[in-house]
C-alpha cells in the first residue's frame, strides 16, 4: 500500500513532541547542528537515547561517522535558536552559547536539558537513520521545553500564564518547588508544614508565585507544568499549583525534605498532603499527572513521561 506522503507526514505531525537541537563536530572540528524532533529516550541501563536522521540531510554523512553527538532539548523561550538550526544559516552557533560536553560534542546554555552522548549504533530505518547515543553527562536545567506539533511551537508555560493573568476573581497560586531530590515545605502558621502558596490578585499571572519566591523565601522560582488545579469547598477558594525548580540559594523561611521523606504526620491539610504523596509516588516513575477537582475527590490526567 502506498501513502500521500504529505499526509502521512501531517498525521505524524499530530503527535505532540519536544524540540531539539542535535550537534557534533565535522572532521576538521567544526561544529554542526540541525534541529529535530524525532527524539525519545530509549533505556535507563545502560542510558540509551534516539534521534533519526533523513538520509538526505545534509548532515548525514558526517552524523554517521561521528563518534557521539549531543542532543539539546531546547526551553519554551528558545525557538528563535530552533528555526536558526532548521534554516541554511552560515554561521549557527554564533547564535547561541555553547561549549563542549563531557563526550567533546557542543551543549547549549538555558536549554531544557543536554545530553552528550557516544554512538551505540546506528540502525537503518527506510529513508531515515536511527542514531541511538548511549548518555556520556548530561544536565537538567528544570525549564519547561518547547512544545511542537501540527507545524507549529507551543509553550506550556507561557500559555499558563496567559489564562491566569486573564482568570476572574482571585485564587492561590502554590508551587511543588523541587531541588536536588528534596521539596521545599513552609510552615502553615498552625504548628504543621504546607506548600508555599500565595494569593493571586485578578490583574496578575505567575509573575504574582515568582515575586513571592523572591521576596519571602529569598529563592528564584522557575514555574514548570500545571501539576493540580482544586476548589476547596469548605473555603471556596481555588488551588493552582504548579512544579517548580529553585535556585541553590540558603531559604529565608521553610524547610527542605526529601521527596521520599515527607512530614506526612505534618501536613495538616488534607488535600496538600495527598498531593505532596502523589508528587512523591509520580516522581519514582517520572510520570506526571495533572489533578482536577476538589480537597476530597478528581481525577488525575496523565500526561507525558519526563524528558
Amino acid at each position: 500500500m502506498t501513502f500521500d506522503a504529505r499526509a502521512l507526514r501531517d498525521a505524524f505531525g499530530s503527535f505532540l513532541t519536544g524540540v531539539t537541537v542535535v550537534t557534533t563536530h565535522n572532521a576538521e572540528g567544526a561544529p554542526i547542528g540541525f534541529t529535530a524532533n524525532s527524539f525519545t529516550s530509549v533505556s535507563l541501563d545502560p542510558p540509551l537515547l534516539l534521534v533519526c536522521l533523513a538520509k538526505t540531510s545534509r548532515n548525514y554523512a558526517v552524523l554517521t561517522e561521528a563518534k557521539g553527538f549531543a542532543v539539546n532539548i531546547l526551553a519554551e523561550d528558545q525557538k528563535d535558536v530552533s528555526n536558526t538550526f532548521a534554516r541554511p544559516v552560515e554561521d549557527r552557533f554564533a547564535a547561541v552559547e555553547w561549549k563542549k560536553g563531557p563526550f567533546g560534542s557542543p551543549v547549549f546554555a538555558d536549554v531544557a536539558a543536554w545530553f552528550d552522548c557516544a554512538m551505540h549504533e546506528r540502525v537503518d530505518a527506510g529513508d531515515h537513520v536511527i542514531l541511538i547515543g548511549r548518555v556520556e553527562g548530561f544536565e537538567n536545567s528544570g525549564k519547561t521545553g518547547l512544545g511542537y506539533a501540527r507545524g507549529g511551537y507551543f509553550t506550556p508555560t507561557l500559555s499558563e500564564k496567559s489564562l491566569l493573568a486573564n482568570a476572574d476573581g482571585s485564587l492561590l497560586l502554590g508551587a511543588v518547588a523541587e531541588r536536588d531530590g528534596q521539596i521545599l515545605m513552609v510552615e502553615d502558621g498552625k504548628g504543621g508544614w504546607t506548600l508555599p502558596f500565595v494569593e493571586k490578585a485578578e490583574s496578575e499571572g505567575l509573575e504574582a508565585l515568582e515575586d513571592y519566591a523572591d521576596v519571602q523565601l529569598g529563592l528564584i522560582l522557575r514555574p514548570g507544568l500545571l501539576y493540580s488545579v482544586y476548589e476547596d469547598t469548605k473555603t471556596g477558594r481555588q488551588h493552582v499549583v504548579y512544579r517548580a525548580s529553585l535556585s541553590q540559594d540558603d531559604p529565608k523561611t521553610g524547610r527542605f525534605f526529601p521527596i521520599q521523606s515527607l512530614p506526612l504526620d505534618d501536613i495538616k491539610d488534607s488535600a496538600v498532603r495527598d498531593l505532596v504523596k502523589r508528587y512523591a509516588a509520580e516522581s519514582t516513575l517520572g510520570n506526571f499527572g495533572v489533578y482536577f477537582g476538589n480537597q476530597e475527590k478528581g481525577r488525575v490526567h496523565a500526561v507525558a513521561a519526563k524528558g
